[in-house]
């Protein structure tokens, strides 16, 4: 198996200490040595010493893993378990493609009419439902599909990018594009609406770039790596176009987040003469809970209520905490105006795993999520936040399921919703 990384060093590396099989999200539900981070390594080393075959059921182990990097967080040899286990899948979308159904999203995904169109589609054929928290605040929930009883998001009418002018001026001095990512284009609509009602109230112009196109996350976790790097180079060439002339690119994603901030390097690293164009465009990427906090002061603005507006618990998107570092921020934001209960294990990964495991191993997903919802029942907050959309789908169907009470709200709704709460009362 040809590769970009010498798996057999990485084999040879690892201590076999098993420090990563409880952090394993598969091996929670799965108990297969097989498919544990050490397993993985030392099947993926035998494929490229040629001693196994790269085979079909070789690739479906590879697409068992999450890729929720809890491994390289315990793992005292830093071994980039997640990073190998990428570039496995590519060299196993080389040998056997991939399925019709993904090539046709990945194709979408290149082409924003396609996107509008599918969404149109979407919105057309949805039915409304909504949760109702205790104090009256709603969250969406939507549709189950027929033969799985499994819940989709919601298509909104108009999309965020369609929805305001490309330019919007708060009165202030300093400009934050924003890159929005697709489901809260779509779907999670409220997302972008209350990030831009923050901005407004901390008096920064919002640039909201109408041409962006996915990050690349769902074709990179694939094997895709053709239509990654067509979507890396495609954005890259549009946002030098405005680079220069804002502060910050926001995004309210920690997938996306993690994809252009951390994932587009590597990605390029083959190809040089991109590197310090990409790097001109991470230097100013950040998740947009972090850089409201540290650069915009938001905590100075929110009220510090003295009667909580609800109860919080707070989940960490493994691409937030475990790559990118961020999940004291969201929290110290939160905490000024809402009480925040602390679930028993927050950076658990959540089970949404990608388009894979979405698709084809639905009922691995499920698995994980069952336990990250009965820790989220535990907790009995009204409410349950995250700053991915991601993690949002993957935890409103598995609330669904097991019938509990929260409601899912992203952080930067609450904090809006915060912001008017003191407004109103004033």
């Amino acid at each position: 198996m040809e590769a970009g990384f010498n798996f057999s060093e990485y084999a040879q590396a690892c201590v076999k200490c098993a420090k990563c099989i409880p952090a394993c999200t598969i091996h929670t539900v799965s108990r297969d040595e097989t498919t544990s981070p050490r397993g993985f390594i030392h099947l993926m080393a035998s494929a490229q010493e040629g001693s196994i075959e790269l085979d079909k059921n070789l690739k479906k182990i590879f697409e068992t893993c999450f890729l929720c990097s809890n491994c390289t967080t315990v793992c005292p040899s830093a071994i980039p378990t997640d990073l190998l286990i990428e570039n496995a899948r590519a060299q196993s979308v080389k040998k056997y493609g991939l399925a019709w159904f993904k090539r046709a999203v990945f194709f979408i995904l290149k082409r924003r009419s396609l996107q509008n169109l599918a969404a149109k589609l979407g919105f057309v054929f949805k039915s409304c439902g909504f949760a109702k928290t205790q104090n009256g605040m709603r969250a969406r929930f939507s549709m189950p599909m027929m033969r799985r009883g499994r819940l989709l998001p919601l298509i909104a009418e108009k999309s965020f990018l369609d929805a305001y002018p490309e330019r919007m001026n708060f009165g202030g001095d300093k400009t934050a594009a924003i890159f929005i990512g697709c489901m809260a284009n779509y779907a999670y609509t409220g997302v972008g609406d209350s990030l831009l009602y923050i901005l407004k109230a901390l008096k920064i112009n919002a640039f909201i770039p109408k041409d962006q196109l996915c990050c690349g996350a769902p074709s990179y976790f694939t094997g895709d790596t053709k239509s990654t790097k067509w979507l890396i180079k495609y954005n890259i060439e549009y946002f030098e176009l405005f680079i220069d002339s804002v502060e910050a690119i926001l995004v309210p994603e920690a997938t996306c987040s993690n994809m252009i901030i951390r994932d587009w390097l590597h990605i390029m690293q083959d190809e040089p003469e991109w590197i310090d164009r990409v790097k001109r465009v991470v230097d100013k990427t950040f998740i947009a809970s972090q850089w409201l906090y540290k650069n915009a002061d938001l905590p100075r603005l929110l009220p510090n209520l003295g009667s909580k507006i609800a109860s919080v618990t707070y989940h960490d998107p493994c691409h937030a905490r475990k790559t990118l570092g961020v999940f004291k921020e969201p929290r110290a934001i939160l905490a000024r105006s809402y009480e925040l209960r602390e679930m028993s294990a927050p950076s658990q990964c959540c089970g949404f795993g990608g388009v894979t495991i979405q698709s084809e191993r639905f009922e691995l997903a499920e698995a994980v999520g069952k336990l990250k919802a009965d820790m989220i029942a535990e907790t009995d907050a009204e409410i349950v936040s995250a700053e991915c959309s991601a993690c949002r789908m993957q935890i409103s169907h598995a609330l669904n399921r097991e019938g509990a009470k929260q409601a899912f709200m992203h952080p930067l709704e609450l904090i809006a919703q915060a912001l008017k709460e003191y407004k109103t009362d004033a």
